[in-house]
């Protein structure tokens, strides 16, 4: 079992970059494939990127690529979202998961989750 801590959220103007860490407790982390997903207000919780448990394997929502990299310090036992180019539709509460199966884009992929960050992109 993992728990799971975001952090980094917070106020920025359209066109600024934030840094999301996931702090994760447990011996087994780098045993677990991670993504971060995100739910704006009256929305759906939605994808926005997964790491498989090596590292090696990425993959990113449409609406992000390009701006948006997940990364893994499994020393730290960690993975970070680096957003750039943060745009108003970004707003919303980020969510860190992982899953010890698969490398999923859907809620259900994933076992374990954060509490949360809000994310505010004003324009």
């Amino acid at each position: 079992q993992v728990q799971l801590v975001e952090s980094g959220g917070g106020l920025v103007q359209a066109g600024a970059s934030l840094r999301l860490p996931c702090a994760a407790s447990g011996r087994t982390f780098s045993q677990y494939n991670m993504a971060w997903f995100r739910q704006a207000p009256g929305k759906e919780r939605e994808f926005v990127a997964a790491i498989s448990w090596t590292g090696r394997s990425t993959h990113y929502a449409d609406s992000v690529k390009g701006r948006f990299t997940i990364s893994r310090d499994n020393a730290k036992n960690t993975v970070y979202l680096q957003m750039n180019s943060l745009k108003p539709e970004d707003t919303a509460v980020y969510y860190c998961a992982a899953s010890g199966v698969v490398l999923g884009r859907t809620t259900h992929d994933y076992a374990y989750w954060g509490q949360g960050t809000q994310v505010t992109v004003s324009s």
